[in-house]
């Protein structure tokens, strides 16, 4: 089963990825059973992240390919908890998607490991989290 991971980019919204346990850069490349395990796994996370975010919607997102936006060379899925009134216009969600990315390709060396929090940050969440899968 895939395992999610918090992503720190989103400053609009809480967000995880969700990525396959296999390191695939497209979509199409996952077989049936990957494909159909990533989208429950996605849905039992946004489920749980709606709720402790106290939400009332979800946006997921992929894209898959570079001229769909994808600047992180593997398969993962945006999980986005939603809030009324987080944006004027409930679509600008995929342009504020674009823009970030687009930051995160400029400003990170994508073979290199990045760091964007501290360790005891990433514990903090991680920890949190861990007790909404248990």
């Amino acid at each position: 089963m895939p395992r999610p991971s918090p992503t720190p980019w989103s400053t609009y919204a809480p967000s995880s990825l969700v990525c396959p346990k296999r390191e695939v850069k497209r979509f199409t490349d996952l077989s049936t059973d990957e494909t159909s395990d990533l989208w429950v796994t996605a849905k039992e996370v946004g489920v749980r992240l709606e709720q402790y975010h106290k939400a009332s919607s979800l946006t997921f997102a992929i894209q898959d390919g570079p001229q769909a936006g994808q600047t992180v060379p593997h398969v993962h899925i945006h999980v986005i908890p939603r809030k009324k009134g987080d944006f004027e216009n409930n679509d600008e969600i995929y342009d504020a998607i674009d823009v970030k990315e687009k930051e995160l390709k400029e400003k990170l060396d994508l073979d290199v490991e990045r760091k964007d929090r501290t360790m005891e940050e990433m514990s903090h969440e991680a920890n949190e989290y861990r007790a909404l899968f248990s």
